[in-house]
């Protein structure tokens, strides 16, 4: 299986949290990043988004389909990145979250060191994690771990 944890790229202030749109340059970054994914990711892929606007529209820069998933919004917990990812299941899909950090900062410590810590994602930056599709307890590798603003 393998997972890609893609947070938000760069939003706007504001009250509304759920509500924030997207920069100049978080649009920028969403289709850089987009364009990085595209080729790697192959047509198969599932594209799961947080209701947030701003997570919406950072997904709509892949230009496939995707699937809103409250269960992955802002008050998301790693165990619901990681339920709603499937990541328990043995299957050899490639699926793509978007979402918020902390939550996906702590879902990636989790995956990789068993324990929930404050791990840092930047703005449009993506986690690629990977494990064996046979053996959903077994070894689980750092594929990318890359932002924006190196592509």
């Amino acid at each position: 299986m393998e997972l890609i944890l893609w947070r938000h790229a760069d939003a706007e202030d504001g009250i509304r949290d759920s509500e924030r749109k997207l920069t100049s340059k978080g649009v920028k970054q969403a289709g850089r990043m987009a364009k990085w994914l595209l080729p790697r990711i192959g047509e198969d892929v599932v594209i799961l988004a947080s209701p947030a606007k701003r997570a919406q529209q950072t997904a709509r820069a892949l230009n496939r389909d995707f699937q809103t998933v409250d269960e992955i919004g802002l008050a998301a917990t790693p165990h619901d990145i990681l339920a709603a990812a499937g990541w328990t299941e043995n299957h050899a899909r490639t699926i793509v979250v978007v979402g918020h950090q902390p939550t996906l900062g702590e879902t990636a410590a989790v995956v990789l060191a068993g324990v929930k810590a404050q791990w840092p994602v930047k703005k449009g930056a993506i986690v690629w994690l990977s494990r064996p599709t046979d053996d959903v307890k077994g070894p689980v590798h750092l594929r990318a771990a890359i932002s924006p603003d190196l592509l």
